[in-house]
């Protein structure tokens, strides 16, 4: 699953109701807000936070709501009393932390998800739970996002944690950075895994999802640009990988420019066209035959002799070459998606505008 987030800290403007609903289109099911980030102004949640789930509703996207009981009494809620107002509101979960007591947590969880901290749970914890008969179909265990520099989580311990947490047949949520709007006031990505903060969103995700035993993943950021939504609708959609180029040489544009399809036997150093060499193609003099950095799109040259025409990617950074020509580099931070195409998988190389 793939979800957003949304913040109360500004109205809910037609802009970011658009961005909504492009994102629904682009395949995420859910939004996360929060109502406790000391920098907002907590006396405009209600209103912000009921047209938030007018339109999360309107949409059929889950709702996840970071709360406090401060921030519960700044909506003039309870949760002693009837949780189902707060279903009402289009609030289809409630991240609890910041005290909350267990049996508290426990009696909402019969009648909504319910987010615990996923870092910080422990088995006692869990044990409470059991002992006050919480329905643990509705628990989903969700990681912080940290704005602060070199304070983000350390890969081999996230996953063991993971690991832990999927024992006990709970769900996992976590996050990735964004590239739009980013959240202030440090403005530096809100990542979980501190080697993602200033990663490519998608690169992020797959990594996640592939690799860190998560079953949700959501942007933490305000927003991600138009092309980086494109290409998670294409990942997930499609199957397919979407690169945009730089063009460093236009003689055989044709050979490279468009959707190719990476072996099946996938090299160590390099994505490989399957389709290249078999295409229809006039003798490739050498040309700009320099040194290939990581996401270098080459062509074999004639001086490559039945090679010619091999199309590649580079995933490392790897030595000039007179048999290979470099037509074409991927820009950071799109650079880091090429690590992420699988074997057999279909990859496109795009140009500014198309």
């Amino acid at each position: 699953m793939l979800g957003f987030s949304i913040f109360l800290n500004n109205d809910l403007t037609t802009e970011t109701k658009d961005y909504i609903k492009s994102m629904k289109v682009a395949g995420f099911e859910g939004i996360f807000t929060s109502m406790h980030i000391p920098e907002d102004d907590a006396t405009k949640y209600s209103d912000r936070l009921l047209a938030l789930g007018s339109i999360a509703k309107e949409l059929n996207l889950s709702l996840m709501v970071d709360i406090s009981t401060k921030g519960l009494s700044a909506l003039g809620l309870n949760l002693n009393d009837n949780p189902e107002d707060i279903r009402n509101l289009g609030v289809t979960g409630l991240r609890m932390d910041y005290g909350i007591p267990m049996e508290t947590i426990a009696n909402v969880s019969k009648v909504m998800n319910v987010g615990l901290n996923a870092s910080t749970l422990t088995e006692r914890e869990v044990e409470e739970l059991q002992g006050f008969n919480a329905d643990f179909s509705n628990f989903e265990l969700w990681h912080n996002y940290y704005p602060r520099v070199e304070t983000g989580l350390e890969r081999s311990n996230f996953i063991k944690t993971n690991q832990w947490l999927r024992s006990l047949g709970l769900k996992i949520m976590t996050f990735v950075p964004g590239d739009g709007i980013l959240r202030g006031p440090l403005y530096k990505h809100l990542p979980c895994l501190e080697e993602h903060r200033y990663m490519h969103p998608l690169a992020a995700a797959i990594d996640m999802f592939d690799n860190c035993e998560v079953d949700a993943v959501y942007i933490g950021d305000q927003s991600i640009k138009a092309n980086t939504m494109d290409q998670f609708k294409e990942y997930f959609q499609n199957d397919l990988m979407v690169l945009p180029i730089n063009v460093t040489s236009y003689i055989h544009t044709n050979l490279f420019i468009g959707t190719h399809t990476n072996r099946v036997d996938d090299a160590r150093d390099a994505v490989r066209s399957q389709e290249a060499r078999f295409k229809e193609f006039p003798t490739i003099q050498p040309d700009n035959t320099v040194t290939r950095s990581k996401g270098s799109v080459t062509l074999d040259n004639v001086e490559y002799q039945r090679y010619m025409g091999e199309l590649q990617i580079t995933k490392r950074d790897l030595e000039q070459d007179p048999r290979v020509n470099v037509v074409a580099t991927i820009p950071t931070p799109d650079v880091d998606l090429v690590s992420f195409i699988k074997p057999g998988q279909r990859f496109k190389l795009i140009t500014e505008g198309d």
